[in-house]
């Protein structure tokens, strides 16, 4: 794979006024508002502390958010938004976007945090004798190459044990696959499409995923549909699809603003839908007809709500939520410890529970995870980052997927 991608060719016909998605002599290059909106959204950030508190409890107290797990589902398209973002705004600066550059920054943000999660369950896998922990050596290799979501989704009935205390990985294994494969063809559609035929494939590509569901659903394929990269995929395209929308749409245009006054009229009910999936809604296991409408549409469902409460924090930076969601104790922890607070908290709780901590397992996993997450962060994570800067400039941050069920 080549390291830069050149600038798309003009594809436009003759007859066309709008430009192709390579033309370079049009301001950017059909992606207008690309440059201007690539900075970070302290919204996003403090609804990541939100997305991963959630997560966190539903794995210690599963009966008090029995629909915890939303908050991957939010995760999945806060990423995909922030990624087409950076891809567009690449694009639309340089006309190339470095796919080498791109996988390097990855590699930094992600992959020394988990190692070092890896590293510290390898310890005990060998060290001790804790019943959860031992014969932990094969899901410390599958976690570390990213593959846990296979393994997760080709097991019919019950999971086994065989990823253990890393079986949280599993989405990162979504994400991850997800960034394989979606920047390539996100460059692909750039270079032979028009800026606004990029749109509309993209909404396309977010269908495509439901449909799939709809073929693959039987009793015995919920983990199939629930773990698989393609049957989730389009959770993270309509966070792409907004990224896409955003980035078409000038300053001043009618069409912005009316969609500026909708997300922000929306986001504060899309929060609201997405609580009481958590508080409610039972995601996993069995729950009669309510099982397959969920594995099927209800995952597009969820992406769309997700979707709306991230355009209204982008459009809305102003806003009554997007200035709570900004505070500096929510901003901060979701830029810089989602991601290790989202490593450490299920380890951590399964070590508790074997420690026959009960009553405060939930108070005590929240505390432990944090200082974990502040050690990853300061000893691991910024370090690694900061290396990478050194070495060749970044044009922005690189997201950390920070949640999984």
């Amino acid at each position: 794979m080549t390291s830069t991608t050149s600038a798309a060719a003009n594809t436009a016909s003759p007859a066309s006024t709008e430009p192709a998605a390579g033309d370079g002599t049009t301001a950017g290059r059909g992606f207008p508002s690309a440059v201007q909106r690539a900075g970070r959204v302290n919204g996003l950030d403090g609804l990541r502390t939100l997305a991963v508190a959630v997560v966190l409890v539903y794995h210690v107290r599963p009966g008090l958010l029995p629909g915890g797990s939303v908050g991957v589902d939010v995760f999945f398209t806060i990423s995909g938004f922030v990624i087409t973002r950076l891809l567009l705004a690449e694009y639309a600066r340089t006309g190339t976007v470095g796919l080498s550059a791109f996988y390097r920054r990855r590699w930094r943000r992600l992959v020394p945090a988990l190692f070092a999660l890896c590293a510290v369950v390898a310890v005990l896998a060998l060290t001790t004798s804790l019943r959860g922990f031992d014969g932990s050596l094969l899901a410390v290799g599958l976690a570390a190459t990213f593959v846990v979501n296979i393994v997760r989704a080709v097991q019919p009935g019950v999971y086994s044990d065989v990823t253990g205390p890393l079986a949280h990985t599993w989405s990162l294994g979504v994400e991850e696959q997800f960034y394989l494969i979606w920047p390539p063809v996100m460059i692909l559609l750039l270079r032979r499409l028009r800026a606004r035929t990029v749109l509309i494939a993209t909404a396309v590509l977010c269908v495509l995923p439901v449909l799939w569901r709809f073929s693959l659903w039987a009793p015995d394929a919920a983990h199939r549909v629930y773990n698989g990269t393609d049957t989730r995929a389009d959770q993270l395209l309509a966070g792409a699809l907004v990224a896409v929308v955003l980035a078409r749409l000038p300053a001043g245009d009618p069409r912005l603003e009316r969609f500026r006054l909708w997300a922000g009229r929306l986001a504060w009910p899309a929060l609201g839908a997405l609580a009481l999936v958590a508080w409610q809604v039972p995601i996993t296991g069995t729950s009669g007809w309510w099982t397959p409408v969920w594995y099927t549409v209800g995952f597009l469902a969820v992406a769309v709500v997700s979707a709306t409460l991230v355009a209204g924090l982008e459009l809305r930076p102003r806003g009554t939520l997007s200035r709570v969601l900004s505070l500096a104790p929510l901003s901060w922890t979701g830029r810089n410890l989602s991601y290790g607070m989202y490593l450490w908290h299920y380890p951590i709780a399964r070590l508790l529970g074997l420690l026959g901590v009960d009553t405060w397992q939930l108070p005590a996993t929240a505390a432990l995870t944090v200082v974990a997450a502040l050690i990853s962060y300061y000893a691991i994570e910024r370090p690694f980052l900061r290396r990478g800067r050194k070495k060749v400039p970044a044009p922005a941050a690189v997201p950390a997927p920070a949640a999984a069920t």
